[in-house]
């Protein structure tokens, strides 16, 4: 059975850090894609950062230069940390694999980013 783990949100003050995990199990971790989804009120989910299997990098145009996502294959772990925090960054983060095929999600985490 998947299971996706997510933790590390909170509320910051604009301009702050945070980072965010995710723990993963049921699946092949080390051959899939990986990514982090935000989702915000009225608005889909949208990805954010991904990571393939092998460690390559994207992000959306919005939190490129500020977010930066990693993987840990010995531990079936994925990470995002995530810098100069805006408002707009707010919202409840999911991570899943990428690409994303209809797979089940998690309960997220809550960022909030106000002063």
């Amino acid at each position: 059975q998947v299971q996706l783990v997510e933790s590390g949100g909170g509320m910051v003050q604009p301009g702050g850090s945070l980072r965010l995990s995710c723990a993963t199990s049921g699946f092949f971790f080390r051959f899939s894609g990986m990514g982090w989804y935000r989702q915000t009120p009225g608005k889909e989910r949208e990805l954010v950062a991904s990571i393939s299997s092998t460690g390559d990098t994207n992000y959306s145009d919005s939190v490129r230069g500020r977010f930066a996502i990693s993987r840990d294959t010995a531990k079936n772990t994925i990470s995002l940390r995530m810098d100069s925090l805006k408002p707009d960054d707010a919202g409840v983060y999911f991570c899943n694999r990428w690409p994303n095929l209809g797979y089940s999600w998690g309960q997220g985490t809550q960022v909030t980013v106000s002063s």
